[in-house]
């Protein structure tokens, strides 16, 4: 019976051999639980997601087993890709709003495990088991529901790590053969794509249990010479925050007029998404206030991948100053794009 929160994977730097592998969807993870008619969509918090994806759970009634547990991964595909953006629109409280865009850009589920069927629980039988009893059980199924693809060759796994990601993929999950589902726990392991980018730090917000450094603003400057906020680095000992408010001290401009993000608090300006003060609906009541910098410092940080080439996905991580770099040659034109790869290949393909 729902809630059940979703077993977890722990970062490593490279894909280990002797487990059982499979892409690392960019979508929202989900619990689905159906029992006859009743269906709901469990997240990764435990809280429903059913409300937001009406045509999914039409979908889920008419192809799953009458009475099963399935996690897996809720994505839409555009234009051959996985587009977060799209699927962050459908958490919106207006039922009117959720049901346009159901129509307009309708969500798919691809399951990659099976946690209980009919009246038996399988959290307890070995993953290698589990694998076979998903495949039986949506043998035949067709889109918007999807098994994920996986193998056993590390070779395989290495390959789709390179060429997913032009699919909009996030890198491999490595899960080990004879694993127990462990709900909550890190028991599996990703591997994610990871490149640097040399960013402008053009300010900062304070950590909220005190006057320390809470994330670092960045910003890259695109073709027209206008310095875009791309994202935050936000993972920093506290020592390390406190260290940070000294040595941007000598940076912090007494007037946020002059600086390349003024209009923060222009409530039109926030229609572009790429200022550090927008508000939105993931921000809720949090204090968005920030302390502008002159945007004369440089640092290099590491990502995974951008959103439609404008911004960060996640949190970037902090790897070091650049003193050696002029604020100026920190544009989008540095960073990397990965090779073009239809989503269609990686779903309309039987397991190796």
């Amino acid at each position: 019976m729902p809630p059940v929160k979703p077993m977890l994977a722990k970062p490593v730097a490279r894909i280990p051999p002797g487990m059982r592998y499979e892409a690392k969807w960019d979508g929202f993870r989900s619990i689905v639980f159906r029992d006859g008619a009743e269906v709901e969509l469990g997240s990764r918090t435990g809280k429903p997601l059913t409300r937001y994806f009406p045509e999914l759970v039409a979908a889920l009634r008419e192809r799953v087993p009458p009475r099963c547990v399935l996690d897996g991964e809720i994505v839409i595909a555009r234009e051959g890709r996985l587009d977060f953006d799209a699927l962050t629109e459908r958490i919106h409280p207006a039922d009117s709003r959720v049901r346009t865009l159901a129509a307009r850009t309708p969500a798919s589920f691809v399951a990659f495990d099976l946690l209980a069927l009919q009246d038996e629980s399988l959290l307890d039988v070995p993953l290698t088991d589990r694998r076979a009893l998903l495949e039986r059980a949506l043998r035949g199924v067709t889109p918007p529901v999807h098994v994920a693809p996986a193998t056993t060759d590390i070779e395989v796994a290495r390959r789709w790590f390179e060429q997913y990601e032009g699919a909009g993929l996030d890198g491999v999950i490595a899960k080990p053969p004879g694993l127990r589902y462990l709900p909550d726990q890190r028991a599996m392991f990703k591997i994610k794509h990871e490149r640097t980018a040399d960013v402008v730090v053009a300010g900062y917000r304070l950590h909220k249990s005190g006057p320390v450094v809470g994330s670092l603003l960045l910003g890259l400057y695109d073709e027209d010479g206008r310095l875009q906020h791309v994202g935050v680095s936000a993972a920093f000992p506290m020592r390390r925050r406190a260290e940070l408010i000294e040595e941007l001290g000598p940076l912090v401009m007494e007037d946020v007029a002059g600086h390349p993000w003024a209009a923060w608090s222009d409530e039109a300006a926030h229609a572009s998404a790429r200022l550090p003060g927008a508000p939105s609906r993931w921000s809720g009541g949090k204090d968005l206030s920030w302390v502008p910098l002159r945007p004369e410092r440089v640092a290099e940080v590491a990502y995974d991948h951008m959103e439609k080439g404008q911004r960060f996905r996640h949190t970037a991580r902090f790897r070091r100053w650049r003193p050696d770099r002029t604020a100026e040659s920190c544009t989008y034109a540095q960073l990397q794009e990965p090779v073009r790869y239809d989503l269609a290949e990686i779903l309309g393909s039987p397991p190796p």
